[in-house]
């Protein structure tokens, strides 16, 4: 065999940019940054995405009627999760093309009864949410986020941070003149969970009420309210900064949340382009996946299917067959290679920033644990889907075998029995307060959703 047609046979993944234009990648990069700066809690993230969905047409899901090809539904989970749905030409019992995301990303949840001083500083007590690194959220701007439910049943709406104009929380770390001890501990212990805490002022009420006081005082005349209402309320520090174009080229976006709303915004923009597709097109945004999907509003719950199932019965369907014949795309980010730290990585077996979506055939860890394994069957389905809209796309794991590994919402798609596999954008930094992704890739993620609604 000559030299040149042996070279044909090795695999070299193409970079996204090469089958992109520029202009088209950045304006879209562009839009998604403003959804990030919008959107960083879940709750957040569904009321953006509504607004966005209602401006294309879509409308709130009412069972019971029958449903007509090009229907744009939508259904609200408890604020914190969405599901949408375009109706397809196709019966129902054809089966749908999902899309799943999570809207939920690390940050740091306020305990129930919070407020405390210590040497005049006043602070409030945390719980962080999901996996993070404890130390790498200290000495920066952070901001407010959530609702409270004052003891009256009165709804308040919280968001202190975001505007420049607004005063922003912290959370201090020992100077490295006295450091000794603590530099010399593991990076797990460095900052321990328990002195993630929030300072939120420092004048005291009068001669007589210290700072604890105070800050309670500016609540109440700001919002009415007492130390009683925090314990009915749910508030969340996340990264006061918004989002940013990263290298001299500008050819990367730099934002807290990428994991994962940087495949549910691409989903979303998809579902919202699309006329009357082939088969009915479903979009799920989820929450609490970062801590194992569970709760009401997780993947776990019941309101996925149910959100199928009614639109099979709506469409005199049976559930059962609808679900053998769909497919879903488990859209979450996959963990990119990194040069810095290369001897986390395998790297014949990494996914790399700039080379397109990346098709995980599985995640889990150690043993493939805690992942669904897609079929060779379903991995060459999806890929070849790709390939017929020149989607840029690369395969690989989150590292080393013994190393560590992650989980997606993918488990619990397939206990529906839908055939599902991983596709996401590559990031770099995952779960810190600020991830990393090429616009590249962010563009070739909306690609896939397009390619996919339209198979």
């Amino acid at each position: 065999m000559e030299k040149e047609l042996a070279k044909n046979l090795l695999y070299k993944p193409t970079p996204a940019h090469l089958a992109q234009d520029r202009k088209t990648v950045d304006a879209f990069c562009d839009a998604y940054r403003a959804y990030m700066d919008a959107s960083k809690t879940e709750r957040d993230a569904v009321r953006v995405s509504v607004e966005m969905a209602e401006k294309a047409g879509f409308k709130p899901y009412v069972p019971g009627a029958p449903l007509t090809p090009g229907q744009r539904v939508y259904r609200i989970n408890r604020e914190k999760s969405l599901m949408l749905a375009v109706i397809g030409s196709e019966p129902l019992s054809q089966g749908f093309r999902i899309m799943a995301s999570h809207i939920d990303s690390p940050r740091l949840d306020l305990k129930p009864m919070p407020l405390y001083e210590s040497s005049g500083i006043g602070y409030f007590k945390t719980h962080y949410y999901g996996g993070i690194k404890k130390y790498q959220w200290t000495a920066m701007p952070l901001a407010l986020h959530g609702v409270v439910y004052r003891k009256d049943g009165t709804r308040i709406d919280v968001c202190i941070g975001e505007d420049e104009n607004d005063p922003v929380l912290y959370i201090s770390d020992l100077m490295p003149h006295i450091a000794k001890d603590q530099v010399s501990k593991t990076a797990s212990n460095v900052i321990p969970g328990e002195t993630l805490n929030l300072i939120n002022g420092s004048l005291p009420f009068d001669d007589e009420e210290g700072v604890k006081l105070n800050v309670l005082s500016i609540l109440h005349e700001k919002y009415g309210m007492e130390e009683r209402d925090f314990m009915t309320a749910e508030l969340s520090a996340v990264p006061a900064q918004k989002s940013r174009e990263v290298g001299l080229d500008r050819s990367m976006v730099a934002a807290y949340g990428m994991d994962d709303k940087v495949c549910a915004y691409p989903s979303l923009r998809a579902l919202e382009e699309l006329d009357v597709p082939k088969h009915t097109c479903v979009v799920f945004l989820a929450d609490k996946e970062e801590i194992g999907s569970e709760g009401v509003t997780g993947l776990r719950s019941e309101a996925y299917a149910a959100f199928l199932r009614d639109l099979c019965a709506d469409g005199n369907a049976c559930d059962r067959e609808a679900f053998r014949n769909s497919l879903c795309i488990s859209a979450d980010v996959g963990g990119a290679y990194d040069p810095n730290f290369a001897e986390a990585y395998e790297s014949g077996n990494s996914c790399y920033i700039g080379k397109g979506v990346a098709v995980s055939k599985y995640t889990g860890s150690r043993g493939k644990g805690g992942c669904s394994d897609a079929s060779a069957e379903m991995m060459s389905r999806i890929t070849r889907i790709l390939d017929a809209d020149g989607v840029a796309w690369q395969t690989g794991e989150y590292g080393k075998v013994d190393q560590g590994g992650a989980g997606t919402v993918a488990v619990d798609i397939a206990k529906f029995g839908i055939d599902v596999i991983d596709v996401g954008v590559p990031l770099l930094s995952m779960h810190a307060p600020s991830e990393l992704a090429a616009k590249s890739d962010i563009y070739a993620m909306y690609q896939c959703s397009t390619a996919f609604f339209k198979d």
